[in-house]
């Protein structure tokens, strides 16, 4: 077995179909989940299944290349290789959990086989992560029928990203964790969701004028203002803003949100003991909570197993 790079999920603290419609996002990458290339002669059970997977995907990068699409070369001949010799992707990352399992994969594999590849030490400015945003985005929309590529960027270059615009982006500073009450936490919804057709309710919604002016006047102004809260360390503004941004999403965004975990969305509001948001497309998987008093918010929740991910 040989030692591979780690390659961990992210989490969208921020943003989440806000940065479809140009408002800011905030991705932070979060080591608890992680995958890597792993090897062995035995391949069975996850493994085996992981080995398939990677085989089905070389065909497709395969074809890519084929018909001169691809944006990155990669070294399909090495990746074809590695596979027969039993190359397996180990990650404990969630599958449809809004975390970024497909994006740690492509990281990992534009990582390892990219002809010219760019170095997440070296090569960063903002044309570059520009650039690596649309190669990742390609790789990755394999999986989710489009991608803008933030996800396997977080997950490649393993450091937050403020997104300024589809092209403005670059990496940021975020305040060092704390040790008072308040927390940022994961809440299990009990159930993968899928991206694709959420995104596709939300295009069809922004059909309507009136959809697309709460995303424009509300959802924008909510959002912005949460993240510059965030990052200049005020949670008074942070979590009032967050008030009015969960109630918006409650509002305008039920299809995303997970069945399982809708009145507690409302509680939450109504209680002000925590406030809830979608990570990623929703649907399924985790959604993401905001609490003053952590301990009082996860005895609130303790049968959905809230998950500790920063602390203030």
């Amino acid at each position: 077995m040989n030692t591979n790079p780690l390659y961990y999920a992210k989490i969208l603290l921020f943003g989440e179909y806000g940065i479809i419609n140009d408002s800011k996002g905030l991705s932070i990458p979060y080591n608890f989940y992680r995958g890597a290339f792993k090897q062995t002669e035995a391949l069975k059970g996850k493994a085996l299944k992981s080995n398939q997977n990677l085989r089905t995907y070389l065909q497709h990068l395969q074809t890519l290349h084929d018909s001169g699409e691809i944006i990155a070369p990669l070294d399909l001949e090495a990746f074809e290789k590695d596979i027969e010799a039993g190359f397996y992707f180990d990650s404990s990352i969630p599958e449809g959990y809004g975390v970024g399992s497909s994006g740690a994969l492509c990281a990992a594999i534009y990582d390892k086989y990219a002809v010219n590849r760019i170095d997440p030490e070296t090569d960063i400015d903002k044309d570059n992560i520009i650039k690596l945003k649309r190669i990742l985005g390609q790789m990755e929309s394999y999986f989710h029928g489009k991608s803008s590529g933030l996800d396997p960027l977080i997950c490649y270059l393993k450091l937050p990203v403020l997104i300024n615009s589809k092209e403005e982006l670059g990496t940021v500073a975020i305040p060092e964790p704390g040790s008072g009450k308040g927390a940022i936490f994961l809440l299990n919804s009990g159930a993968p969701g899928e991206t694709q057709p959420m995104v596709n309710i939300f295009m069809e919604k922004m059909k309507s004028q009136g959809f697309r002016n709460v995303m424009k006047e509300e959802f924008t102004k909510y959002n912005d203002a949460c993240i510059q809260a965030f990052l200049k360390g005020h949670t008074q503004p942070l979590f009032s803003n967050l008030k009015k941004l969960s109630r918006l999403v409650l509002e305008y965004f039920t299809p995303m949100i997970p069945h399982s975990v809708h009145e507690l969305w409302k509680k939450g509001i109504e209680t002000n003991a925590y406030y809830l948001k979608l990570c990623g497309s929703g649907g399924g998987g985790f959604v993401l909570g905001f609490t003053r008093d952590y301990d009082k918010a996860r005895d609130l929740l303790k049968d959905h197993q809230p998950e500790l991910i920063y602390r203030f």
